[in-house]
């Protein structure tokens, strides 16, 4: 069990969970696990728009430079951006501070290895293991203390590389695109990267003040977007999470567009052009099973893993797979990047629709999802899916469900919170199946 680490880095409300005293700390350890050698170490920091984050920026920034560590500043930046960047500049650690979706009161801590992968358990484990311990030990002398340096070229850096994920020839002339930021990390790196590919683009969420990151607006409250697709009649509305590793597509009606289907149309162009390294794709157990069939009847396989990007990405990388992502619109494309990038994923799609010459509609409705129903059953303690009676209302409800659906519970890995999702072609029957489990675990759970 893990005391600090969740399934993306350290998170929790800041000043309450994360506190200075605790960005110290993890700087100071991670920044003792990952000096290897007798080089100069350094790590980048990024983070998004929230108003905690000159806090916890400045309390890693002490923690880093004692034990040794420069740090170099790279400010307002993407969760993909810090990833790239920590490669690119070689450094020996990443680090995003951000907590994406969630509202500006929160906050998290994710750290990237060398190579801009996500940590695996055995490092988070490591990391705790030095949290709780005398740090005082570890600590530099006088004469070895960082540096800290802030660094002025990273949006350019950031929007060149964003541009070349497509071919040189590949321009976005002729389409109106609305962005929406979420007032969040890409508020200036994603409007400059659409306009210089040629896109007319119209800008919202683009204003953050510390307060209003993901405020009604971004992939989580697409609404404005939709509004502003329907009254501009623009082609395509883009929607990115406060630290932009996710992405939600407008079409030109106003309808959304999930990851399940954005992954359904670059497996298909990838496929078309022969640029999947494995005949599939990764996707997690809450991936719709329409995209399942879909997939398959393209002659590809859809391998499932455990809900969370990282899980994706560790068997993409384990198997070979260059294409993954969640449902929530964490796309993953390994031949561009080590961790989900919305900015990206929707140039991809763009691309598409260029190449097609056809509405974002029809580019993007690949499949019907099937009916698929999901709740939330909050409980204060213990563990409500161990009792009896849980356990035999899931029995029942998968036998009823058959071959024809399939039925998710899972903990969620953020809060106390047990999630019952079931889909099937017959709504009906899907909603009774949840209804009978979430009766279960909620009379187990009280």
């Amino acid at each position: 069990m893990r005391k600090y680490f969740g399934t993306d880095g350290v998170r929790g409300r800041a000043n309450g969970v994360i506190t200075p005293e605790l960005a110290l700390k993890v700087g100071q350890a991670a920044g003792v696990v990952f000096q290897r050698g007798d080089h100069r170490h350094r790590v980048v920091i990024g983070k998004d728009t929230r108003l905690s984050g000159y806090m916890i920026e400045t309390a890693l920034v002490a923690g880093f430079t004692s034990v040794g560590m420069d740090v170099l500043l790279l400010g307002p930046m993407p969760t993909p951006a810090v990833a790239m960047l920590t490669r690119s500049m070689r450094a020996d650690l990443g680090v995003m501070i951000s907590a994406s979706h969630n509202p500006f009161e929160d906050n998290g801590i994710k750290l990237f290895g060398p190579d801009g992968f996500k940590l695996n358990d055995e490092l988070e484990l490591e990391i705790e293991g030095l949290l709780d311990g005398d740090l005082r030990k570890k600590l530099a002398g006088s004469r070895d203390l960082g540096r800290a340096k802030r660094i002025e070229s990273v949006h350019a850096r950031y929007i060149e590389f964003a541009k070349r994920t497509l071919p040189r020839h590949v321009t976005l002339e002729g389409l109106r695109v609305v962005v929406d930021c979420a007032n969040g990390a890409a508020y200036r790196v994603a409007p400059e990267t659409l306009w210089e590919l040629g896109a007319e683009v119209i800008s919202i969420g683009v204003e953050p003040d510390g307060f209003n990151i993901n405020h009604d607006v971004g992939s989580t409250a697409p609404d404005a977007l939709i509004s502003k697709v329907r009254e501009l009649r623009a082609d395509v509305g883009i929607a990115l999470d406060g630290d932009a590793d996710r992405v939600l597509i407008v079409d030109e009606k106003g309808q959304k567009v999930d990851g399940d289907q954005l992954m359904a149309v670059v497996a298909r162009s990838w496929k078309e052009d022969e640029r999947l390294t494995q005949p599939g794709l990764v996707a997690t157990i809450m991936s719709n099973l329409g995209l399942e069939r879909y997939v398959n009847g393209l002659g590809l396989s859809l391998a499932r893993t455990a809900v969370g990007d990282r899980y994706v990405l560790e068997y993409m990388r384990e198997h070979g797979y260059n294409l993954g992502g969640e449902q929530s619109g964490h796309i993953i494309m390994s031949d561009y990047a080590t961790t989900g990038d919305g900015l990206v994923a929707a140039l991809q799609l763009l691309s598409v629709v260029k190449r097609q010459e056809r509405p974002v509609s029809e580019v993007c409705h690949c499949f019907e999802p099937l009916p698929q129903i999901l709740k939330n059953v909050r409980f204060r303690s213990g563990e409500p899916l161990r009792a009896d009676s849980v356990v035999s209302a899931i029995a029942q409800a998968k036998d009823r469900l058959g071959a024809s659906g399939r039925l998710v519970i899972r903990p969620s890995g953020t809060e106390p919170v047990i999630r019952v999702m079931a889909e099937g072609d017959d709504r009906a029957l899907v909603n009774e199946v949840v209804d009978e489990v979430v009766d279960a675990v909620t009379r187990a759970a009280a």
